[in-house]
């Protein structure tokens, strides 16, 4: 292996632990017992959910070429689970509201179990039911577990900002340390074991099930809006009508939209761009570097969010900002970097160039959960947050199938180049986001002087 790949992943490890050992109680937030034991419990729970699905991710598109299936075949595997994630999702968020959130939490569980259990079958389609079932449990991994964490954390009485703590250590922990260890352990099961592709399924749908038993053994249940005179329709239409009537919600949406669907873009693109001319590159230890660099972001956006400055609302415009540059680097390399013809052999100077921006945009993306998450928490609505977090995504959803349905028809440096553009048009939106936050906050702060005037002069008419 190339020493620059050692020297990358060293300088981030390096990074990282000076932050984490550095850290002073102006990087900390005082908590109580009673809520770190409540938070150790929601960070087990989420690491075994995330290593269910970490391990499955590295090992989905060789298990169908194994089977025999072209490129277009699992193309439209992977179509069927972006899309029944959108057509879904909706209705699984509502039902969480309304059902209960630890249930929602624990039928992830089952539906995810099952859909590893299809991948024992070579059959088209029963690769495609479990593909549906797939998108089904996306959509609950992604919605349902940080609702009953919101939920519950205030039912205990906890202070807000404490949610901060939770949703940095759950990105640091579940996208990062978990998301290498998976990867590790998964090429240990499939190579060094030789128990081939689906022996990774078998372990992600172990994991499940512990997962599952900690959730039905020590989790209580909370709901949205649990009336029963609210069919799903009403819970479509008045979540609508929220996002609708809120600014701050519509440009919350509009902002995840446009940064996950770059990222999902990101996703399927880095390894071409890095081997445009075959070039043999370790694809496993890169996307050990790039998990690093998400722990790395996710550590930061720890300690921005422990401070009352600068505002989440703020630091997220200049994180866009960075994320739109660090994309736009393999248009720029096209044009100013002489390309290789040489078939094969090692990573190019341009690829090298591309790596280092793709580990900043993983950074970004570690610095994009837990304040996004932090951010819907303060938005969203309690009663039908899972709904509104779904509805979120189908733009989300319909983006992506698109890009994967047209992936050869356009160039890469397009598609990175329409990334840039997405990810500043975020910033933009997040520019208005903050005025009006501000502007809200400015006149609230206005208006409680007026009454605090108005209470200290009231004596004096008497």
């Amino acid at each position: 292996m190339e020493i620059f790949y050692w020297m990358v992943f060293g300088g981030l490890a390096a990074v990282v632990a000076t932050l984490e050992l550095s850290k002073t109680s102006r990087d900390r937030i005082n908590t109580s017992s009673a809520f770190s034991s409540f938070k150790n419990n929601y960070l087990v729970v989420y690491s075994l959910m995330m290593a269910g699905d970490w391990l499955q991710g590295p090992y989905v598109y060789y298990l169908y070429s194994q089977y025999g299936f072209g490129k277009g075949d699992i193309g439209h595997l992977f179509i069927a689970g972006f899309g029944s994630s959108m057509l879904f999702g909706t209705i699984v968020g509502s039902l969480a509201d309304k059902q209960g959130r630890k249930r929602a939490s624990i039928t992830y569980c089952i539906t995810y179990i099952l859909s590893c259990a299809t991948k024992h079958s070579p059959e088209y389609k029963i690769l495609m039911v479990g593909r549906v079932l797939g998108g089904i449990a996306t959509s609950l991994l992604f919605s349902a577990f940080e609702s009953w964490l919101v939920a519950e954390h205030f039912k205990r009485g906890f202070d807000q900002q404490w949610l901060s703590v939770t949703f940095s250590q759950a990105i640091f922990l579940g996208n990062g340390l978990v998301a290498i260890v998976s990867g590790l352990f998964g090429n240990v099961l499939v190579d060094t074991l030789a128990l081939g592709p689906v022996a990774p399924f078998d372990a992600a749908a172990c994991f499940l099930a512990i997962g599952m038993a900690i959730i039905m053994s020590s989790w209580t249940e909370n709901y949205g809006d649990p009336s029963e005179n609210k069919d799903l329709l009403t819970q479509f239409k008045g979540a609508a009508v929220v996002i609708a009537s809120d600014e701050k919600i519509t440009l919350l949406g509009a902002i995840q939209s446009l940064f996950e669907g770059s990222m999902y873009t990101f996703v399927f693109l880095w390894t071409p761009a890095l081997s445009p001319n075959g070039e043999d590159i370790p694809h496993g230890f890169i996307f050990a570097t790039f998990m690093l660099a998400s722990m790395l972001g996710s550590s930061i956006a720890s300690r921005l969010m422990a401070r009352s400055s600068p505002k989440v609302e703020s630091y997220m415009q200049i994180v866009f900002l960075i994320s739109a540059a660090a994309l736009l680097l393999p248009v720029i390399t096209s044009f100013l970097v002489v390309p290789s013809g040489e078939k094969g052999g090692g990573i190019s100077f341009s690829g090298c160039i591309q790596l280092i921006g793709f580990c900043t945009f993983e950074a970004c993306v570690g610095i994009f959960w837990p304040s996004i998450m932090k951010m819907r928490s303060q938005y969203i609505p309690e009663e039908a947050r899972s709904t509104i977090m779904n509805f979120f995504r189908i733009p989300l959803n319909i983006f992506v199938c698109i890009v994967l349905y047209n992936v050869n028809a356009y160039p890469i440096v397009f598609m990175f180049g329409m990334c840039s553009v997405f990810l500043f048009v975020a910033s933009l939106l997040q520019k208005r986001l903050r005025f009006i936050t501000e502007s809200q906050r400015s006149r609230s702060q206005e208006w409680t002087a007026m009454k605090e005037t108005g209470s200290e002069a009231e004596p004096l008419n008497i």
